[in-house]
């Protein structure tokens, strides 16, 4: 009898635990891993050939790597309120850093949305949209851009300074989050880095990294931007050979460092720095020199975002929480890393707006699996929302990928017998302007093998085959053997705008907006390197 009853109780126990797990299943984890311009040709799972990201990668590995992910409009802030709200920046209102005020904390969100659903949700890390975080049961941020060291972070509770390289602390945060949170919630963690914005500062762990080393330049490094009026501007100024900082290219020490860090900072850079001033560079020989000096410095700061990656890859594992996990791997847009003679981003090229987008999500990604469809930011909330059984609201602009990430090997075959894609085109919308780097503002399209972009305030056009032209070196809109694909993708154009409501009239700065910038902008001219 009393085998019996053991039995039965066994029996019962099983299936309380299967129904728990069914029921975990249902609302999983989410964890958002999203780093600042981390451009995708500087992964090696995305074919980088200029450095290593292992444990992004192996995240790859057992995920889905999305080819074509691209940023609505490739600026900081404004790609955080897409993501937030699954709107363009024209209906959530943030449509740039610099004027127009702070991101609208009232309005709805995926986080909102998530916290009505059970999820506990937390922030830690860089946000830049200025309000006050709302949707969150636990944040901590950045206050503006933050630093690389000795970071400070804002909470409900106030201010706090942590010692230490901001990479690393935010990690560390993140993981004590984990581990003091309520663990009868599934939750939801935006974990969200500097790196590797601008001044692309490295951490101890890989500031000698790279020496002795010359890093490939890319092909396009000495472009002379013929045939594309837009980019020939005498305002831009985002040239490596001739806008980059002191401070960019380590000739001077952050001020925000503590002695014991600015010792280490001065041995790393003091042999290279000596022997730049007493025997200067110049013309080509100075531009390569400086693309070396910022681009080892780009990538000692993405080596500290894989490295921590690592660390709390490790953490699920080691705690139980792998398997129940979705980790998503994503930054705010692409980056020029001395593409075209550039650093910074905002352009309809792809080395800026191509995002990396990388998904782990045990038992519904194939392992190793890729996706080429056509997806964007946008899409992000809804995504999020779906992987949680919520639905998403009508008003949101994207579309869910859990059926993309969910199709399996046969299904991807079978998909590209079909005729009707994910998406046929994605829209792209520039406002800044005036603002860092003076981009002209612009709009455009893009399909799978075409791009149109139009410089709405210059009145000029340029249009892409990117199959033949992949670096976007040959602007054909004069080509009259191109004339009915150009109007077949003004006609698209103009039909997207439609669809996403996009107002015939930008806003503008006011005066005051105006003169704030301006006297932000002459001081960071003052820091040149000439």
């Amino acid at each position: 009898m009393n085998k019996l009853i053991n039995m039965s109780l066994g029996l019962i126990c099983t299936a309380l635990v299967q129904t728990a797990n069914a029921s975990e299943q249902q609302q999983p984890n989410i964890l958002f891993v999203f780093s600042d311009d981390h451009a995708t040709h500087s992964i090696s799972a995305y074919g980088s050939k200029i450095n290593q990201t292992p444990n992004i990668d192996k995240l790859a590995s057992e995920g889905m790597l999305f080819r074509n992910a691209f940023a609505t409009n490739s600026i900081c802030g404004p790609s955080r309120a897409v993501i937030l709200t699954g709107k363009h920046s024209h209906m959530n209102g943030f449509m740039n850093n610099e004027w127009g005020g702070d991101f609208d904390g009232s309005q709805q969100t995926f986080p909102k949305l998530l916290q009505k659903a059970g999820y506990q949700t937390s922030l830690i890390g860089k946000w830049h949209l200025y309000s006050t975080p709302t949707g969150f049961d636990h944040w901590e941020i950045l206050p503006g851009q933050g630093r690389y060291y000795n970071p400070r972070f804002k909470s409900e509770t106030g201010t706090v300074e942590v010692t230490g390289y901001t990479t690393d602390v935010i990690t560390d945060r993140a993981l004590d989050w984990l581990d003091k949170r309520d663990k009868n919630k599934p939750f939801m963690l935006m974990y969200q880095h500097k790196a590797p914005h601008r001044e692309w500062a490295p951490g101890p762990d890989h500031i000698d990294k790279y020496k002795g080393i010359e890093i490939p330049e890319p092909a396009t490094l000495y472009d002379d931007h013929k045939g594309r009026a837009a980019s020939l501007s005498p305002d831009l100024e985002m040239s490596i050979s001739h806008f980059l900082t002191k401070a960019d290219l380590k000739l001077e020490p952050p001020a925000y460092l503590n002695e014991a860090q600015a010792a280490n900072w001065n041995r790393a850079y003091a042999a290279e720095n000596k022997a730049y001033f007493e025997n200067k560079p110049q013309g080509i020989a100075r531009t390569k020199w400086r693309y070396q000096r910022y681009i080892k410095d780009y990538l000692r700061s993405v080596d500290s975002i894989d490295d921590n990656l690592g660390r709390v890859m490790a953490y699920l594992k080691e705690n139980n929480l792998e398997e129940n996990t979705i980790v998503i791997y994503s930054s705010d847009q692409g980056f020029f890393l001395g593409d075209h003679g550039w650093f910074d981003k905002r352009w309809m090229y792809e080395d800026s707006i191509n995002m990396p987008l990388i998904v782990k999500w045990p038992n519904n990604i194939q392992p190793g699996s890729e996706n080429t469809d056509l997806v964007q930011n946008l899409d992000f909330a809804q995504t999020f929302l779906d992987i949680a059984g919520v639905n998403a609201p009508s008003d949101m602009q994207g579309k869910s990928l859990v059926p993309l990430m969910k199709e399996r090997q046969e299904q991807q075959a079978q998909k590209s017998r079909e005729t009707q894609p994910f998406r046929d085109a994605i829209y792209y919308h520039f406002y800044e302007n005036p603002g860092w780097a003076f981009v002209p503002r612009h709009y455009g399209v893009r399909t799978d093998r075409y791009k149109l972009i139009h410089f709405y305030k210059l009145g000029t056009w340029e249009f892409y085959d990117l199959k033949n032209d992949p670096d976007e070196l040959n602007n054909l809109i004069a080509d009259a053997s191109q004339s009915a694909h150009i109007a077949q993708l003004k006609k698209r154009l103009t039909q997207l705008r439609s669809e996403y409501q996009v107002p015939a009239e930008d806003p503008e700065p006011t005066l005051m907006e105006r003169f704030k910038f301006w006297m932000m902008h002459k001081g960071l001219s003052s820091q040149l390197e000439d």
